[in-house]
């Protein structure tokens, strides 16, 4: 069972990448101090898509850097090359691989961007292509679903919008993160119990907001590609804006709800779908949010911009135990394979 090993794996590589990686980060840090950097675009694919979007968040708030979302295509289908000056470009990919990110990295390149690849392979065509290189020290990963690479996507992420405002708090709370990851770990028996029990799952909702839009994504994903379940992720928000119509009761819904500024209105959403009688898994540090649940899992106590590193294990977990109640390999879904090249 290589996924569920590998998920054991995570709080020790987190601990390892901020031993390990800090100094390359401060210094990559001090190369973006010392450009004229007024965004920042963000290219990866699948599960790294997620850590982009988390990125959003973080640089946005954190650091005052918008950030987009790159679309390789208009590059590698569309032949056109848009306009990048003074942006940050930051390739995310666990294997570093996929010709279209490599390609938004090397356009950036050659306009004279300064370019990042955040990767479990420096020496792959990303670690080649970019100016500089955050190696994410997640060891081998077999299984096809992606876990402690992805949570160690986010810490890489996370440590360098940290090292950009070069902030001693900030650093003493992800020095706490493993304690955290490994803390999420300990929901397993309740998480393996509650995903037994919706082993006939077809359809699901997967709700987050703010920092905590990446982990509904990337929830909703390991649902659809470990389970294959239906699973569709929105922001809280956006899901008030109509899809909310399709609850009736015993739809299951999970969302994540951690203590900051979007909790009022996810615990409002909350109440609304209780009353509409769907089934709900909670994962979330306030006592209020859990109490909406028919299973609550209690996620460790952490500050917002670092709970999705933890909020995402019980997302992960839920995903393997589900597979195993419907008999599903865990390590090798159907149709997919490990490393996706995308053109």
């Amino acid at each position: 069972m290589s996924m569920r090993s590998e998920l054991g794996e995570t709080p020790e590589v987190v601990r390892s990448l901020i031993e390990k990686q800090r100094g390359v980060i401060d210094a990559v840090a001090e190369a973006i101090q010392a450009r004229p950097v007024d965004m920042v675009l963000m290219a990866a694919r699948g599960t790294s898509d997620h850590a982009a979007i988390y990125a959003q968040y973080i640089f946005g708030v954190y650091n005052k850097l918008p950030v987009a979302l790159a679309a390789p295509s208009i590059h590698s289908l569309y032949g056109v090359a848009p306009r990048l000056r003074n942006a940050l470009v930051i390739g995310v990919s666990q294997s570093g691989q996929s010709p279209d990110v490599v390609g938004v990295v090397e356009e950036a390149r050659s306009q004279n961007c300064l370019t990042i690849a955040v990767t479990n392979d420096v020496k792959s065509p990303l670690g080649r292509a970019a100016e500089f290189r955050i190696d994410i020290h997640a060891g081998s990963e077999r299984a096809v679903a992606a876990t402690k690479t992805y949570v160690a996507e986010l810490t890489a992420l996370a440590m360098l919008s940290t090292a950009l405002d070069d902030d001693g708090v900030a650093r003493g709370q992800l020095r706490e993160v493993p304690d955290a990851i490994a803390a999420a770990l300990g929901l397993e028996e309740i998480v393996a119990s509650a995903a037994r029990e919706q082993a006939g799952m077809r359809r699901a909702v997967v709700l987050g907001r703010g920092f905590n839009y990446a982990t509904a994504l990337e929830w909703s994903l390991k649902l659809k590609e470990m389970t294959y379940v239906v699973a569709d992720a929105y922001s809280t928000a956006d899901f008030e804006h109509g899809p909310i119509a399709m609850i009736d009761p015993g739809f299951v819904v999970h969302a994540i709800a951690a203590e900051g500024p979007t909790l009022a209105e996810v615990k409002t959403v909350l109440g609304r779908l209780r009353e509409a009688g769907a089934r709900l898994v909670v994962a979330s540090n306030s006592d209020e949010a859990l109490a909406f649940a028919d299973v609550p899992l209690r996620l460790p106590a952490a500050p917002e911009w670092l709970s999705p590193l933890s909020a995402i294990i019980p997302g992960q977990l839920f995903a393997y135990h589900l597979a195993l109640a419907k008999r599903l390999d865990t390590d090798r879904p159907r149709n997919i394979e490990k490393v996706t090249r995308t053109r």
